[in-house]
């Protein structure tokens, strides 16, 4: 018995290795996967990259000889100390750590080159989606080869050995070929009649073999009649697809620091959805105090004056569902960036169309108000904002809306750790 290992080796160590590093890093590791997302476009935060680690730890155990009985060393070079003097600890107490160079650079971090896979296992254990259900044949996106019975034409890879020679003996069966054994008897039995001087039985025999002969050729054992190919058909798989609604307010109340506060959120967003649906499309709705739809440049990079309306946001969210995504063949998630400036009188408006169109319609709404002042994460009694108070009304445990807040970067993984934790895991 012969095992292959087919199994992709990273270059310069085994899989095993690797895996093994992997392992004993992994809270490194993990920690450098949540920074790398900073300066990358949400749609391309997956991507194929090196990961700097901190080298503590990177360090293998390795098997060397020990040193057997008490030997003596000669060291050149020392005009200081003999056998048997103590050496005196630097003075101020100062180890013999790494030094720093003159520039200012000190020594190189590790670096741990992550395939997609693997960033993504990493950056999303321990996750999980709610109500990942709605799926639909999607037109010519993917497909997957079934079998579709068999041809009598085809590559000689997909030749069926068994349906043709089952076809063979039927047609042999039917046709009464005659069998080896047959031909053996009359030959056995003409020989034995020439033996004999019995010429008129001998030449009769003859006759018989003679024949029998041509209706062993006339029928062939295999015959391309009886040849049968596997054929295949690609026929179109359920794809369970998902769209994704970012949505930001980009009013002059809303810095950069924000900003980037709200694409880290959509970026950890976007990656998982990538990893528990095989379609995502992305759409990015911006506003003041009214709502367009713009590309994801523009979303992030413009800033625009005048007041806040959050309602046309989501107006327009409802109508791209209404013409491009059915509720019947999309997971739609929406998310939701603003610093929780909203007009008192756009409260209503608010109310109504998250209560009547958007919570039904969505597997999840979350929201994430940025702020620059720091505070606690979950308090919010104090300095609720008006748009925080409006979905704060609607919070219920059957409803898929949740809220939280951020002040600084570091906070945004934590969030959205809390938002989609598996139950049961802390």
């Amino acid at each position: 018995m012969n095992f292959i290992d087919r199994r992709q080796n990273p270059k310069g160590k085994s899989l095993p290795n690797r895996q093994r590093l992997l392992r004993r890093l992994k809270g490194q590791v993990r920690q450098a996967v949540a920074k790398s997302i900073a300066g990358r476009k949400v749609t391309e935060v997956d991507a194929d990259q090196t990961v700097p680690v901190p080298v503590e730890g990177i360090g293998e155990p390795t098997f060397r000889r020990g040193a057997r009985g008490a030997h003596d060393f000669v060291l050149p070079g020392n005009r200081k100390y003999v056998k048997g003097d103590r050496i005196a600890k630097p003075e101020g107490g100062a180890g013999g750590g790494r030094e720093g160079a003159e520039s200012g650079s000190g020594e190189d971090e590790f670096t741990f080159s992550l395939s997609r896979d693997e960033f993504l296992d990493i950056f999303f254990e321990d996750l999980e989606l709610p109500h990942m259900v709605k799926r639909r044949l999607k037109e010519a996106e993917s497909s997957t080869p079934s079998r579709a019975g068999y041809t009598t034409a085809g590559s000689p890879q997909a030749l069926d050995v068994l349906r043709t020679m089952r076809n063979g003996l039927a047609r042999r069966l039917a046709l009464h070929r005659p069998r080896q054994t047959e031909l053996d008897e009359l030959l056995d039995a003409q020989a034995a009649a020439e033996a004999a001087g019995d010429i008129e039985t001998a030449q009769r025999l003859t006759a018989e073999v003679e024949a029998l002969r041509r209706r062993w050729r006339a029928v062939p054992w295999i015959d391309p009649v009886d040849v049968r190919y596997r054929r295949f058909e690609h026929r179109p798989i359920p794809i369970a697809q998902a769209v994704m609604f970012c949505l930001m307010d980009v009013s002059g109340s809303m810095n950069e620091h924000m900003k980037d506060l709200a694409k880290r959120f959509f970026m950890l967003l976007y990656l998982f959805l990538t990893r528990r649906y095989e379609a995502v499309d992305i759409i990015f709705i911006r506003h003041t105090h009214e709502a367009q739809e713009v590309d994801e440049e523009t979303f992030f990079g413009s800033r625009e004056t005048g007041g806040t309306v959050v309602s046309s946001a989501l107006d327009a969210a409802i109508r791209i569902m209404h013409e491009r995504y059915p509720l019947d063949a999309w997971n739609i998630y929406v998310a939701q960036a603003s610093d929780g400036d909203n007009l008192v009188s756009d409260r209503s408006r608010v109310s109504e169309a998250m209560t009547e169109f958007l919570l039904p319609a969505c597997q999840y709404f979350a929201y994430l108000e940025v702020d620059d002042t720091p505070g606690d994460d979950h308090d919010h009694r104090h300095f609720a904002s008006e748009l925080w108070r409006a979905y704060e009304e609607l919070l219920r445990p059957d409803v898929p809306l949740a809220l939280r807040r951020a002040t600084a970067a570091g906070q945004i993984f934590g969030v959205f750790r809390e938002l989609f934790a598996r139950e049961g895991v802390s």
